[in-house]
């Protein structure tokens, strides 16, 4: 008889008895309790003008149940290092919440503060120009000159000019006009809402997927300050999307450029968000200006001719994070060739160097200097590449060529310092520390930074360098904050675990990869990063299980009461777990014994938003290239076509949790958003539909204005609260 009809299928009911909803108060109160622990996002430094110290400003957020948003917060505080091994911040009492704020940047001076407000309609996009002690100037951009300004992290650049009078920025292209229908004549005088005429959709435009649905061009634009006049930048081919934008020191004359960093798409956008793997280039634009009567440096009107568009890194596929040095001197840049000539979404990152023309004569530009090249095999501790999501806008010490970045080095996230002259490197962060460091911003040469660990909620951390260039090292002071208090009961539940990073040797590897620990993850060298691709649902799948199997040898797990939790690809490597069953291979006896059968293994499991289909989602992703790439490796991203074969679709069943399914005993809860472009919905409903069909225990909930990371309040909060009643009722 087919086991998969031999059972009724079985689904959980969501109706509670007095006990179960007990618990179920109990546990929502303690994850409100976690979820009201803010988060530090940013941070600036400003000379306090009178020498008693640095006056700074953080940037928090705090998810809003009620409201279903993110609140974000200023908390300003007054910096004395009073004297080698002491620093005292003086916070203020209250945070003052920024409401409606989509970004705020400072000027470079610290003398103004520019705050963007993009409107949840077509209402123009509000410019504010604050001064220490006042709103000097607002202006209001309506939707005919641009959309939205872009805040997102990726196309985002907003970009103060050395004379503070003039922002570049990148914003939304207006929107196109749309056909308009009639039923007949339109009497004179009337409006679009005329009973008569309608608007049309007009052509569809692709989008940058995932998280960009419905946003459009970023384009590039600057504000005049002084009189509010804004200007698209001319002379940018269409085919380029931009983003990043920053000034480039300014030239004799009255000629300046602006450095952006652009992604060609002549035919499809593939999905961008958290793929590295989409070539881009650094270009320069020139910006016309004049002197007006007050000698301050005015915007001039061009034709797009006498703007040519300069390709700065045609070598290079990949080129993002422009900085300039301090004096103007050279660019430095990240790369991720890594990713793009793989088609990895994420492999090891390289830092390089361009000595910038001064004169604005592109035509002598120097070749392009590697300065951290991409590693490929990491010798125990040492250096293992460069992975980095993101540079400070002034990342520089005081020498004028040493950057702070944050990188992930091993199994935690560090800062490092780069000589770009030199290519020296130095890990900065304690060695022996296994929290995760982010860098938030500089005081001087000194390091405002926070740390935290999976059972240590954020902490402000000061750094100093002790001793002579070359001859010391950096030392951390705890800081004392605000930011990071947090109720009794957490603290008691948090100091009552433990956590370290263990180091589990994999089977089966090649002699180069015999130290290499979970194979596939960032922060191991390239090597063993791009030792996946191909080998998904069976390489990671062995290393989780030798994983698992190692802690509970040591005793440090209960067979009996494991669980297993992932989202995306972590949803995909969830859903091959429940499902395979494993064997080794003896070499003494030349044969294959039985191992393990995972789907014995877990008691319980919750999938979000997981990838269980490569069949199914190759034709619905927003990322298709992705489908060729883990099933047939690197060369997957040459053979990659819009119109998969038989045999493609063939190969990518047999990846797929989906083809194990038969298998599977575990009960699993799927947490699914309705809006998810990068694995749409369509993939999690598929596997948990036939998990029901033949009798497993199952439980659905579907967030419908969610996209891949279901990340709005409510929907984190009901996830989370659902997946810790689910282990904890299969755990007893």
């Amino acid at each position: 008889m087919d086991a998969s009809k031999a059972a009724p299928a079985k689904q959980v009911s969501s109706v509670l008895d007095a006990t179960a909803e007990e618990e179920y108060a109990s546990l929502s109160k303690l994850l409100q309790d976690f979820t009201n622990i803010s988060s530090i996002d940013k941070a600036w430094t400003f000379n306090s003008g009178n020498g008693n110290g640095t006056q700074a400003m953080f940037s928090i957020s705090q998810p809003n149940l009620l409201a279903n948003k993110r609140k974000k917060f200023m908390l300003s505080t007054v910096i004395s290092k009073e004297n080698e091994n002491s620093v005292t911040f003086q916070w203020a009492p209250f945070p003052v919440e920024m409401t409606g704020a989509s970004a705020v940047v400072p000027s470079p001076s610290g003398s103004k503060l520019l705050v963007v407000r993009n409107p949840e309609n077509e209402s123009p996009i509000q410019f504010e120009l604050w001064s220490q002690s006042q709103l000097e100037k607002e202006f209001h951009v309506p939707q005919t000159v641009h959309g939205s300004v872009y805040a997102d992290g990726w196309f985002e650049g907003i970009s103060w000019n050395s004379d503070e009078t003039l922002i570049a920025y990148v914003a939304e292209e207006p929107s196109p006009s749309k056909p308009t229908f009639s039923l007949g004549s339109t009497k004179g005088g009337s409006s679009d809402k005329d009973c008569n005429s309608w608007k049309g959709q007009g052509d569809w435009e692709e989008d940058w997927g995932e998280t960009y649905a419905g946003k459009r061009q970023p384009s590039l634009f600057v504000i005049n300050i002084n009189s509010g006049e804004v200007q698209a930048v001319k002379g940018i081919p269409k085919s380029l999307s931009v983003g990043q934008v920053v000034w480039a020191p300014l030239n004799e004359g009255l000629h300046q450029y602006l450095v952006f960093v652009g992604w060609s798409s002549e035919t499809r956008k593939l999905g961008i968000k958290y793929c590295y793997n989409r070539p881009c280039a650094l270009y320069a634009v020139r910006v016309s200006l004049y002197k007006s009567e007050a000698s301050e440096l005015e915007l001039k009107e061009s034709s797009s001719e006498d703007l040519p568009v300069v390709n700065l890194t045609e070598s290079i596929s990949s080129a993002f994070f422009p900085r300039f040095s301090p004096d103007g001197k050279f660019l430095v840049f990240l790369s991720a060739k890594s990713s793009v000539d793989s088609g990895a979404h994420s492999a090891t990152d390289s830092l390089h160097r361009i000595d910038w023309p001064t004169d604005g004569n592109f035509s002598s530009l120097e070749k392009i200097v590697d300065v951290i090249p991409v590693v490929q095999c990491a010798e125990g501790d040492c250096f293992p590449g460069l992975y980095s999501s993101s540079i400070l806008s002034n990342p520089w010490l005081s020498d004028g060529c040493t950057m702070l970045l944050s990188s992930i080095w091993g199994s935690s996230q560090v800062i490092i310092s780069v000589n770009v002259s030199s290519g020296e490197l130095l890990r900065i962060t304690p060695a022996e520390s296994n929290f995760s460091w982010s860098l938030l911003t500089l005081d001087g040469d000194n390091i405002i930074a926070v740390s935290s660990s999976p059972v240590d909620v954020p902490q402000v951390k000061y750094g100093y360098f002790v001793g002579k260039a070359n001859k010391g090292t950096w030392s951390w002071l705890n800081v004392s904050s605000p930011i990071s208090r947090c109720p009794e009961k957490v603290k008691s539940l948090l100091s009552s675990r433990q956590f370290s990073i263990m180091k589990i040797p994999v089977k089966g590897v090649s002699a180069n990869l015999t130290k290499v620990y979970l194979r596939g993850s960032l922060g191991f060298g390239e090597e063993a990063l791009q030792s996946l691709p191909g080998k998904v649902g069976s390489q990671d799948v062995n290393d989780v299980l030798t994983a698992i199997d190692h802690v509970i040898d040591m005793g440090l797990a209960n067979p009996s009461k494991v669980t297993v939790v992932g989202g995306s690809h972590g949803g995909f490597l969830t859903t091959h777990l429940i499902g395979q069953v494993w064997y080794f291979y003896c070499c003494v006896t030349d044969a294959f014994y039985f191992h393990l059968h995972a789907p014995d293994k877990f008691v319980a499991a919750a999938a979000r938003n997981p990838l269980c289909n490569l069949a199914l989602m190759v034709g619905t992703t927003d990322i298709p290239d992705w489908c060729y790439v883990e099933s047939y490796g690197s060369k997957g991203k040459d053979s990659f076509t819009e119109s998969p074969s038989v045999e493609d679709l063939t190969r990518f069943h047999s990846k797929s949790p989906i083809s194990h399914i038969s298998k599977v005993k575990t009960p699993t809860i799927f947490l699914l958003g309705a809006q998810d472009l990068r694995v749409p919905v369509s993939n999690g409903l598929q596997y948990a539909r036939a998990l029901r069909e033949k009798g497993v225990e199952t439980k659905v909930i579907v967030f419908p204005n969610d996209v891949h990371g279901i990340e709005r309040p409510q929907s984190d909060f009901e996830s989370f609260l659902n997946i810790g009643l689910w282990f904890k009722k299969y755990c007893k």
